[in-house]
């Protein structure tokens, strides 16, 4: 009688003991309503990491955990990385989580019309990644990529980037490159007929010309008709970005008379033909306006004042434009 007694009370006891494992299991985490950031360091334990988090208030019972893990080893192949646990994660959550290796995802922009100087001040201060590129020049940074002694500028495609924290600034800028040749390709392949434009590289450069001159979707295919109307003819591009470009560092929101006369190799108003390199990072849209630009006659665009622009054919009614736009006389 004393044996099945000893049975019964072992039997319930253990019954007890598995309803409090499967209520434990089921249990949601007890995390903050905006989540907890936990970080897995490689080679760390899914059993250390568990110590971690009851000892931070978070898992109700290490042990509880621990024993889950004996009956499923498999939950314990956790991976390293920064991850993000979210209200209503459960302990059994938590392992397929880990197991999973979905990371937090940091994210950095660059937006269109950015320059290479501007794409390498945002990494640096980017805190997620790893910084490998700091200091060197960007001579150095393309070789590091594997294109030694090619310029930078317009060689990355500007668009919002999704990676883990410890991803390099040297990986991101190859991912970037990849989409650029890519979306250049594209653009290329899907030009018109007629382009006084001799090779991709060409279009990238009055792409990004194109990008500068003005953030108006249906605006792009004209400028681009403009440019592509004077290289045909010979004219001089004469447009001010370029210019800017060129003076570097030295531009401080105003371009003299003496600027326009200044004989860098961007300064459209002294060179004819599209500069040297791209000046900026053009974005898809500007890309697709210069390999089909809009047909018409105009030679001449001048700004309104309201971010769009006033289009002539002629240099008498260009300089009448000029007049009422930015001289402010009629």
């Amino acid at each position: 009688m004393g044996v099945l007694l000893a049975g019964l009370l072992l039997a319930g006891g253990l019954a007890l003991v598995w309803q409090h494992y499967q209520q434990f299991l089921g249990t949601p985490l007890k995390l903050p309503e905006e989540g907890l950031v936990v970080e897995i360091a490689g080679g760390e334990t899914a059993a250390r990491v568990a110590a971690r988090l009851e000892s931070q208030g978070v898992l109700g019972d290490a042990r509880l955990l621990r024993f889950h893990l004996r009956l499923h080893p498999e939950l314990g192949r956790i991976k390293a990385g920064e991850y993000l646990l979210e209200p209503g994660l459960t302990p059994v959550g938590l392992l397929e989580l880990l197991v999973s290796g979905r990371t937090r995802m940091h994210e950095i922009t660059f937006p269109e019309g950015w320059t290479f100087r501007q794409w390498r001040q945002a990494m640096d201060r980017h805190p997620a990644l790893k910084h490998l590129l700091t200091g060197l020049s960007d001579a150095e940074v393309m070789e590091r990529l594997g294109h030694p002694g090619a310029h930078p500028e317009g060689r990355f495609f500007p668009d919002t980037y999704l990676f883990p924290k410890g991803f390099t600034d040297l990986e991101l800028l190859r991912r970037a490159y990849r989409r650029m040749e890519e979306e250049l390709a594209a653009a290329w392949e899907s030009r018109a007929k007629d382009l006084p434009l001799e090779s991709p590289d060409e279009l990238l450069i009055l792409a990004s010309i194109v990008e500068k001159e003005t953030a108006r979707p249906e605006e792009r295919r004209q400028i681009a008709g403009v440019f592509v109307r004077r290289l045909r003819r010979g004219m001089k591009l004469q447009t001010d970005p370029t210019v800017i470009y060129g003076m570097g560092e030295r531009y401080r929101g105003n371009i003299r008379r003496s600027d326009l006369r200044e004989d860098t190799p961007y300064n459209t108003y002294v060179h004819a033909g599209l500069p040297p390199t791209p000046i900026c990072m053009p974005g898809r849209a500007a890309l697709l306006a210069a390999a089909n630009p809009a047909p018409g006659k105009a030679l001449y665009f001048v700004a309104r004042g309201d971010g769009s622009h006033h289009f002539s054919s002629s240099l008498k009614e260009h300089n009448r434009a000029v007049r009422k736009y930015q001289l402010k006389k009629r």
